[in-house]
């Protein structure tokens, strides 16, 4: 009897030690594999969009998650090197077996893992990197993106400066940006534009530093001695905050109308430069945290304040769209395993975000894999309702999203 009496415990032990195991394995879980750039001059950006993510996960997972599955994201820090996140991301398919690649800051990491995501046939969705090659001659089946890219940045600054020759007349222009696909994407794409739409310039010069530049003092005075009057800024992040403190030291905003239209508009330059930031750049970004004034945008930003104690850089609300387009795809395909079924579920998905204006949705165009958004350019002026900054945008101009969108056939279109 105490034989048959122990066994019998230990079998029940069994049976209660694997409970949880077996409770878990039954869990319905839509498994996203991230990657951000959590350190150096990028790693506010990574930060930022883990967080936004987090924030739209939770709202989706309290009102009971999709089709009856969570949404759960395992988040690793890129380092913002293509090789390093290439491994990740072949770690996430081939041991994590996550249904999503989901993220990524920098083109060069994008372009890397999109290469991966084909490989295996495993979706990826691109948060904020811009590279117009991602969804143009890299374009591959299994890769979307849910932030704008550097052509429709620079086909509204193309139009921007259109309209700037009315009241104030420019002719030279020059450049600086990364030293990688992102930087020349927004410069040849800048040229396309200025030329398809018969708006005359002359170059005076262009500039490459690397990513991640320390010293642009040479670059500073060289752009002085070009004399441009429209200085055309490709950088992005702490780079255009150090670059722009340093071009201060020699007065160089003082001397031509610094431009800047794919990413100089982000939060994190007027949080870091406060009132040192001066008044007249014309910046753009992928979000804005006071425009446009609608009730959605308003409450994005002051959810996220509210969660992180900051208000937050434009990557944060790329995230936060990832995750619903993915959550938005589930529901309509009812399953996250089925990739096809998924794929064609986010050809041409529309889905209401906080950058929209009243009246327009964002949507997916089902040809590029892009998506397609309203952009606003705007000015820097005093402004202290999103501390620490001093300076906000101002003095909008907004483009529809039809009229800067790629022409048919681009990039085979190009002169």
């Amino acid at each position: 009897m105490k034989r048959n009496l122990c066994v019998f415990f230990a079998i029940a032990w069994v049976v209660m030690a694997a409970l949880p195991l077996a409770v878990h394995a039954q869990e319905k879980l839509i498994r996203i594999g991230a990657m951000y750039p959590m350190t150096g001059r990028a790693g506010l950006y990574g930060i930022d969009s883990v967080a936004a993510a987090e924030m739209a996960m939770d709202e989706i997972n309290a009102k009971g998650g999709v089709k009856g599955y969570k949404i759960d994201a395992t988040f690793t820090d890129s380092k913002a090197k293509p090789a390093y996140a290439v491994r990740v991301a072949t770690r996430y398919i081939t041991e994590d077996q996550v249904h999503f690649l989901f993220g990524v800051v920098s083109s060069g990491v994008g372009l890397a893992v999109t290469e991966i995501s084909k490989q295996h046939k495993k979706i990826f969705i691109g948060t904020d990197h811009a590279s117009t090659q991602l969804t143009s001659d890299k374009l591959q089946p299994y890769y979307f993106r849910v932030a704008n890219n550097t052509f429709q940045s620079m086909a509204a600054g193309a139009l921007y400066l259109k309209e700037l020759k009315k009241t104030k007349p420019w002719n030279t222009i020059a450049y600086i940006g990364p030293d990688y696909a992102y930087g020349h994407d927004q410069w040849n794409e800048l040229l396309y534009n200025l030329d398809r739409w018969n708006i005359p310039y002359k170059k005076v010069g262009e500039y490459w530093p690397k990513l991640f530049e320390p010293d642009y003092n040479s670059f500073v005075t060289s752009l002085l001695r070009d004399k441009p009057d429209v200085l055309v800024v490709g950088l992005w992040g702490g780079d255009t905050v150090a670059f722009i403190k340093q071009a201060q030291a020699y007065g160089l905003l003082q001397k031509m109308l610094y431009f800047q239209p794919d990413a100089g508009g982000n939060y994190e330059l007027m949080s870091a430069m406060g009132a040192e930031l001066p008044a007249g750049l014309v910046l753009g970004a992928r979000h804005y945290n006071n425009w446009p004034d609608t009730e959605l945008n308003r409450t994005f930003v002051q959810s996220f304040h509210k969660r992180t104690g900051r208000y937050p850089t434009y990557a944060a609300e790329g995230a936060y769209a990832g995750i619903y387009a993915i959550a938005k795809a589930v529901e309509i395909v009812g399953n996250p395993d089925d990739t096809e079924a998924l794929v064609k579920a986010l050809e041409g998905l529309k889905f209401k975000l906080p950058e929209d204006p009243e009246g327009f949705t964002s949507y997916i165009d089902p040809a590029t894999h892009q998506i397609q958004q309203v952009q606003a350019i705007g000015v820097t002026t005093p402004n202290t309702d999103f501390p620490p900054a001093k300076m906000m945008l101002g003095d909008w101009k907004v483009y529809k999203a039809e009229e800067i969108a790629p022409p048919p056939g681009y990039p085979a279109t190009k002169k």
